[in-house]
């Protein structure tokens, strides 16, 4: 993870595919707070079960999935979609994209 300009997370994920998405201001700031309030090690993982060790990439579909459901009471549109961490990733690409980034760079930051 790297919150400074250019502010994103690396990811392993489906298919051992390390995958990078960049971070918006808002999100860079709850990070830094959630970091603060948890003190962990630099190679602790982010988000880390009971146990300490990473989450699975199961447990952050059932997440989504779980959020996608009570965002449903504010965005009752959510409800006929299926929401996944790709669909999170599409969507953040499509936010840069109407906000002017440039397509090449948006490409290198998907880029598997």
């Amino acid at each position: 993870m790297h919150l400074g300009p250019g502010a994103h997370l690396r990811c392993h994920g489906k298919g051992r595919k390390d995958r990078c998405t960049p971070l918006t201001s808002h999100t860079v700031k709850a990070l830094r707070t959630w970091l603060k309030e948890h003190r962990g090690q630099p190679t602790d993982p982010l988000f880390p079960t009971r146990r300490g060790t990473p989450l699975s990439r199961d447990a952050v579909q059932r997440l989504v999935a779980k959020h996608a459901a009570t965002a449903v009471a504010t965005c009752p549109t959510l409800a006929s979609k299926t929401v996944t961490p790709h669909t999170l990733r599409h969507s953040t690409a499509m936010a840069l994209l109407q906000a002017g980034v440039d397509t090449s760079v948006i490409a290198l930051w998907l880029a598997p």
